[in-house]
């Protein structure tokens, strides 16, 4: 059996792979920046994505702060104590007002992090730092929610962003000291009086090793007293001596008086722990398909092993991942469910559409079941085929749809006190300018297998390609009873490629099936 985790041949770099390894690697681009990829070959293609070249991504228009959910003064608590004894009701009402207020800004606060982050994912040039960050808040899955503050959920945030391709551990022991995960998981009780058990028992079954992999009940509640005393205090980590456990322990075959960070320095340790990372970014970057073939076990084996040798570090190993054999393997293209954050920030990339309006996009992402800052559980998002149901599929297509021509069958009109009330426009011309002869000219049916290859990611097929010249020489463009794919196509023998019949192409290829797929 040939090794899968060994490289592709460098000629086997084709437009198809480097659009594969951009999609996968990222969120997708244009037909141009796919070239560019094939030019560069397959090695300086992964290292630029993998060593995030590229410009970054400004916060312009935000301002977030970190003192919304401010404790109380010692002046506030003393005043409101007073107003208690004196009975003093519009002191005390006064004070929940304000208190009522820092909350409402705070719930504002992470609505604008949610149109901050969707817009770095669309607008960075270091899409794999960006993908990465949205990878490790699904592993390591906490939700606004329940810690119901903002700032929090940024740092935690800006933890995954700044180490989201360095060393695993650094991941490992940065979240047992992160305040949004200590409060999500009531690390913030963990006391060695009564000890409590939920850090631990993710870490163990959901982190690092994965559910019942090689460790017991008693390892659980020995990493809950190594965790023991490991809390916040404002916006800081804070470790609380006096509630610690500073007793004998006993995880996972070893004897000591151990710490948090000596708890993740043992799971380290257990080639369960490199297994299940190696498998959480198999399913992420290569195939969600509910079953993994024999080479797929393998590779995940491989990158297991090449996170050992390489001591965690993250960099290495995906480099090796996506120059694999199995990585560009034909079962593995379009072997992933598109989330419903990919199939936004793809179809804004890939194609070049206008974003139109940041705000819808947010409140389609909640619709199609990927909140951000707001994952279901502590497990994340399931991913897969959970994303397609009859409801999300609706809303995945006319959100392609909306980004494409600007219309929609569900949702708000375009503002009518911008541009007229029209969509903003957008030229899709550049998907096709390539094919240009030396007269300029486009060949329609050239154009037509050209545009759906690209948009779907892969060759469509005869059938497809037939539906698609049918719908180029139809009569309104036969759409069905969605109007917001209908176009005024002329009946001709000889159909030209304009803008307007190209957006209407985009938006039949949106309602594809397989569009749905990466």
């Amino acid at each position: 059996m040939s090794n899968v985790f060994q490289p592709i041949a460098k000629k086997d770099f084709d437009y198809a792979a480097a659009q594969h390894l951009l999609n996968r690697a990222g969120f997708g681009g244009t037909p141009a920046q796919v070239r560019a990829l094939v030019e560069l070959g397959l090695d300086d293609a992964v290292d630029y994505l993998v060593d995030f070249k590229g410009e970054r991504v400004s916060n312009d228009g935000f301002a977030f702060k970190n003192d919304i959910l401010r404790a109380q003064t010692p002046q506030e608590q003393e005043l409101l104590r007073r107003a208690r004894i004196e009975k003093d009701t519009e002191t005390i009402a006064r004070l929940e007002r304000e208190r009522q207020d820092r909350q409402n800004n705070d719930r504002a606060q992470i609505a604008a992090m949610k149109r901050w982050w969707l817009a770095r994912m669309i607008e960075s040039g270091r899409p794999l730092q960006e993908k990465l960050t949205l990878f490790w808040h699904g592993h390591f899955a906490t939700g606004y929610r329940t810690i119901e503050n903002s700032w929090h959920m940024l740092m935690q945030n800006g933890l995954f962003r700044s180490n989201c391709a360095g060393n695993f551990a650094d991941l490992a022991r940065g979240i047992i000291s992160d305040p949004a995960m200590l409060k999500y998981l009531d690390n913030d009780e963990n006391r060695k009086s009564s000890p409590n058990e939920n850090l631990a028992r993710e870490l163990l079954e959901l982190f690092t090793m994965g559910e019942g992999n090689g460790y017991s009940e008693r390892d659980i509640k020995e990493g809950a007293r190594a965790l023991t005393g490991r809390t916040f205090k404002v916006n800081d980590y804070f470790f609380d001596k006096q509630v610690h456990d500073a007793g004998g322990k006993q995880i996972l075959g070893r004897s000591g008086n151990f710490s948090g960070e000596d708890f993740i320095s043992i799971i380290l340790e257990q080639h369960a722990c490199s297994r299940f990372v190696a498998y959480k970014l198999y399913r992420f970057f290569v195939s969600d398909a509910p079953t993994i073939t024999r080479d797929g076990v393998e590779t995940i084996e491989r990158t297991a092993k090449a996170l050992r040798d390489a001591r965690y570090e993250l960099r290495p190993v995906l480099r090796a991942l996506f120059r694999s054999q199995h990585f560009y393997a034909k079962e593995n293209r379009l072997s992933i469910v598109k989330s419903p954050t990919q199939l936004m920030v793809q179809t804004v990339r890939s194609l070049g559409t206008p974003v139109r309006s940041i705000d819808r996009l947010v409140d389609s992402g909640d619709y199609m079941g990927q909140e951000l800052f707001q994952p279901p559980s502590v497990k994340g998002w399931p991913g897969g085929r959970s994303w397609i149901n009859t409801s999300t599929l609706f809303m995945r297509q006319n959100t392609a749809v909306f980004l494409i021509s600007g219309r929609s069958v569900r949702g708000p009109a375009p503002d009518p006190t911008k541009d007229g009330g029209k969509p903003e426009p957008f030229d899709a011309m550049h998907l096709v300018d390539h094919l240009r002869d030396s007269t300029g000219a486009l060949d329609a049916r050239e154009c037509v297998r050209s545009v759906a290859s690209f948009a779907l990611g892969g060759d469509p097929g005869a059938a497809r390609l037939a539906e698609l010249d049918a719908y180029l020489e139809s009569v309104g463009g036969a759409g069905g009873g969605n109007s917001a794919i209908k176009s005024t196509i002329k009946s001709t023998i000889n159909p030209t490629i304009n803008n307007e019949r190209l957006q209407a192409l985009l938006c039949l290829i949106a309602a594809m099936p397989e569009f749905q797929l990466c």
